[in-house]
């Protein structure tokens, strides 16, 4: 369908509507409790602990009447930039964006949107120009590397979006992902971000994140989708707009609203051109438009014959201790790999010891032969670890040095909290060697202390030099 609009001229809009494949999970039910219980995985998301408070009014009831036309300047050097009907579901529609700029021009398309109800000013030229080159980008110079995120995001889509549904936030926010790890749960950046959602630690402890030696929940799928919309929810509820609250999840709401004071502006857009925020920022939102329009209707762009992913289904047992992976595996009759891809948070051999009870994924229709067989096991072959026999004068610091693990480990798996010292041929469980394997957030600490360290040493030697020079250094009048 064409829509010819009269604004110093001709523009063509392409309006595109097709609905991405949805993708269901679902996961039998029963009961059985040895060391472990199966639990329904599928009926409801848990929330993190941390709670947030409800979402503002004008976010659970956007007003749709104030929704404007999307516009571009005939002016602009873009000669086509696509756009997307509205496509949220009725019950969890997107919030307008309080900075949409309404043309008022006779003729404008009034159900032309782009993702998020969020408005593009006519006379925009930098935004619309940036917004054409994410289309290239996804399109042209990386066609085939998002045609995998497409296909990867097919695992998890359905059930963020029921997640989002839940939070009352809108839809279209499942394709975040999309810039932000190309929907893979073991992406990782410079920034020691992590996760589908790519949280920093801070940020992700503050939504209710675990992030500790045995565990990352940055990298779980829904636990970091439910921690994403609070986050949002946050964001939105602060800046009043979706273009200035992604432009904060990738900044920062700190940055962004410096930005703002110091140009005296209440737009994303205004700020394109100028210095206040980085480039990875300004072409954030543009990136995020495209890749939302593309998602959505993947094959008006050449998106074609992809291979989507299944989706990611699962049942969901309690276990009451500390299990190995391969003996979960074993029991459950899958391998080792797939148990960690149903629990990408698991960064050791077993699941943690230092909780009281933990909630572990198998595939689907497996818990109760899982059960049964786990409870046929002896006890002394769940857990593995090696025993090391305390020396003289060994404390928990210097066998955590020289073994590379952390004091809480080894507090988590021999339960001695609380001790002050340790004593010379007391036995002490450790990591079972070849099973402490780093991963890459260990081998990211070990390579920043390596180089603080490096710096620290070369400080010292030049204030070693400097004051060996000025021993020989004499004043002569």
């Amino acid at each position: 369908m064409v829509i010819r609009t009269c604004f110093g001229g001709t523009l063509l809009f392409s309006l595109l509507l097709c609905c991405f494949a949805h993708v269901g999970f679902c996961g039998d039910k029963s009961t059985g409790e040895v060391v472990a219980k199966f639990v329904d995985s599928t009926a409801t998301v848990e929330a993190p602990s941390q709670q947030l408070p409800r979402e503002t009014d004008a976010l659970a009831q956007p007003n749709h009447d104030t929704t404007p036309a999307v516009m571009v300047s005939t002016t602009s050097d873009i000669s086509l930039l696509p756009g997307i009907q509205t496509g949220n579901s009725a019950s969890t529609p997107a919030p307008a964006d309080s900075n949409a700029v309404s043309s008022g021009q006779q003729g404008a398309p009034s159900d032309i949107t782009l993702p998020l109800s969020i408005s593009l000013s006519p006379s925009n030229r930098t935004a619309t120009r940036a917004i054409k080159r994410s289309f290239d980008l996804y399109t042209n110079n990386i066609k085939k590397r998002f045609s995998v995120w497409l296909e990867r995001s097919a695992r998890y889509l359905e059930i963020m979006k029921e997640i989002l549904k839940e939070k009352n936030m809108p839809e279209d926010l499942v394709f975040l992902p999309i810039i932000e790890s190309g929907f893979d749960p073991k992406a990782y950046s410079s920034a020691r971000a992590a996760g589908p959602w790519q949280f920093i630690a801070g940020t992700a402890k503050r939504y209710g994140l675990v992030i500790d030696w045995w565990r990352d929940e940055r990298k779980d799928p829904v636990k970091s989708t439910v921690a994403a919309a609070d986050y949002l929810k946050d964001l939105y509820s602060m800046f009043g707009s979706w273009s200035l609250a992604l432009a904060a999840y990738n900044a920062g709401e700190g940055k962004i609203a410096k930005a703002l004071r110091r140009t005296d502006s209440d737009n994303l857009w205004s700020l394109l051109d100028t210095k206040q925020i980085r480039k990875e920022t300004k072409d954030y939102v543009p990136r995020y438009i495209a890749a939302t329009i593309i998602a959505n209707t993947p094959e008006n762009y050449g998106f074609r014959d992809l291979s989507y992913h299944e989706p990611f289904e699962y049942d969901e047992v309690i276990l009451y201790t500390p299990v190995d992976l391969e003996v979960i595996a074993k029991c459950a009759g899958t391998g080792v790999d797939e148990i960690r891809e149903l629990n990408p948070e698991l960064r050791r051999w077993s699941t943690p010891p230092n909780i009281s009870e933990y909630t572990l994924r198998l595939p689907v229709g497996t818990a109760d032969a899982f059960i049964e067989n786990l409870s046929n096991m002896p006890d002394d072959t769940l857990f593995s670890y090696d025993l090391h026999m305390v020396k003289k004068n060994e404390t928990l610091k210097t066998i955590a040095a020289r073994t590379g693990v952390p004091v809480s480990t080894i507090l988590a798996m021999n339960a001695l909290a609380g001790i002050e010292r340790l004593h010379a041929g007391e036995k002490i469980k450790l990591p079972p060697r070849g099973q402490h394997v780093a991963d890459i957030d260990d081998k990211m600490t070990a390579h920043r202390a390596s180089l603080k360290s490096t710096r620290k040493g070369q400080k010292a030697k030049r204030g070693t030099i400097s004051r060996s020079k000025s021993k020989f250094n004499t004043n002569k009048t």
